[in-house]
């Protein structure tokens, strides 16, 4: 769809779409997103030139089907896949790819370590996606240095971010904003510093005594970037691991950092969201999320969870969603699904449907929260079909189909089943949805109570 669009474009010195919106030009992905989101257009152009929305579209993802994260459109989900090497291959991670869409990813994130041939796996990842791909470069940056990460010098970090946006990558995860000033600010921590990619930041300038070259390279990235329309997700390497550490001075010193990083990205029209924590208690959430907007000029807010109690290994993609679903509704504009597996292991293709469900439901809790234009009209109806005992199309506007089919029809299998007027928790004398509210029985039952009220 977009190979016509983009040929115009290649070539030119920066074909980000913030580039163009502030040149007063709607693209062919601003009207998508337009029709999509049931937005004006010109809202979607004015929010990417202002900076409170992106489009991610590498125009080298040319199958790709814009979207855009920003906190004027509906909440967003990603889910993250990616092979490592204790499991999983490009296979598995094209399974999790085609059920991530199936159920509703709106951005996925190819987080592979391992598992065979790094750029392989993303090739076949993008070339199959309809959605944005992300990345997180160091990770290849390291795996490039076969894991010894002081032999990285700042041009293999520039060499491996050109190269996935050369293949079609829509955005990435740069961890700019650690300082080596920040590094003592974790030392009162309970996990220190949970952030893969932060962690090989903070290993390498503890190793040189040097500033974190993706800082010091940041407008090198910025070339890159505008040449290939690759936004930025500004990683939030110091994001807290457990809800003790949340909001804590490191965290926030990295914030204000990203704050100017974004400024720094805006003045040559890219694109960027900024990533966000992590484990915050429940109470915490709503100044988070305020603080990132006063700090990066509202730039889309995305968020990992966050996870509100640190508890319940094997249930966290409930911990998250709770507190996902609450900083969707004071802003945040994308969430980073959790799975069952977090903290454990890696996910397969059962957790990344449970992650995503769970994390589609806050996004949409989020919306309705929100009061955005039609966001409960799925429910309404819904609930008219639950009324009125119409299992099917119940199924059919389920998040997940195939689980509510599955789910009732443990216990009543038979088609006849499918027009039953009960389930098996109440069975047939018990439902109390077949004591159907008639209106001409309630206007007499109105009539009567007048009577009687005159009567006293």
């Amino acid at each position: 769809m977009r190979a016509e669009w983009v040929a115009k474009r290649i070539g030119h010195s920066n074909v980000s779409q913030m580039h163009y919106a502030r040149k007063g030009i709607i693209t062919e992905e601003m009207q998508y997103v337009a029709q999509r989101e049931n937005l004006p257009v010109e809202l979607i152009r004015d929010e990417v030139a202002r900076g409170r929305m992106i489009i991610p579209a590498n125009i080298n993802h040319t199958n790709l089907e814009p979207m855009c994260i920003g906190i004027a459109s509906k909440c967003k989900v990603n889910a993250n896949i990616g092979a490592s090497p204790n499991s999983s291959d490009v296979e598995q991670e094209l399974e999790k790819l085609r059920l991530s869409v199936k159920y509703g990813a709106d951005t996925v994130m190819d987080l592979s370590t391992g598992g065979g041939n790094l750029d392989s796996i993303r090739t076949a990842i993008i070339n199959e996606s309809p959605v944005p791909i992300g990345t997180v470069p160091i990770y290849q940056a390291l795996e490039s240095v076969h894991g010894r990460m002081e032999n990285l010098t700042p041009d293999d970090f520039l060499h491996i971010i050109e190269k996935h946006a050369q293949q079609g990558v829509d955005y990435m995860t740069i961890h700019a904003g650690i300082l080596m000033e920040y590094l003592p600010l974790v030392r009162n921590r309970i996990t220190g510093i949970v952030s893969r990619g932060g962690g090989i930041i903070a290993r390498w300038m503890l190793h040189h005594h040097k500033q974190n070259p993706l800082y010091t390279h940041f407008d090198d990235i910025i070339e890159i970037f505008k040449k290939y329309d690759v936004s930025f997700s500004l990683g939030d390497s110091l994001r807290p691991g457990c809800v003790h550490d949340a909001s804590d001075e490191a965290q926030l010193s990295e914030l204000k950092t990203l704050g100017q990083l974004t400024r720094r990205a805006w003045e040559h029209d890219v694109q960027v969201m900024v990533e966000g924590p992590g484990h915050v208690p429940m109470d915490q959430i709503e100044f988070n999320v305020r603080k990132q907007m006063e700090e990066c000029n509202e730039a889309p807010f995305y968020v990992l969870g966050p996870l509100v109690t640190d508890i319940a290994p094997g249930y966290d993609h409930i911990t998250s969603a709770i507190g996902a679903a609450m900083a969707g509704w004071y802003g945040t504009a994308m969430l980073c699904y959790v799975t069952p597996k977090e903290h454990l292991g890696l996910p397969n293709a059962e957790d990344v449907r449970n992650g995503l469900i769970a994390y589609k439901i806050a996004a949409h809790a989020a919306d309705i929260a929100r009061h955005r234009q039609g966001a409960r009209d799925r429910d309404d109806q819904l609930s008219t079909a639950r009324y009125n005992f119409d299992w099917n199309k119940q199924f059919e506007l389920s998040l997940d189909p195939d689980r509510a089919r599955e789910y009732h029809d443990e216990t009543l299998p038979a088609d006849i089943y499918k027009t039953a007027e009960f389930c098996s928790m109440c069975g047939p004398k018990f439902c109390p949805m077949q004591t159907k509210m008639d209106a001409d029985a309630l206007t007499e039952l109105e009539k009567f109570l007048a009577k009687e009220a005159v009567k006293s």
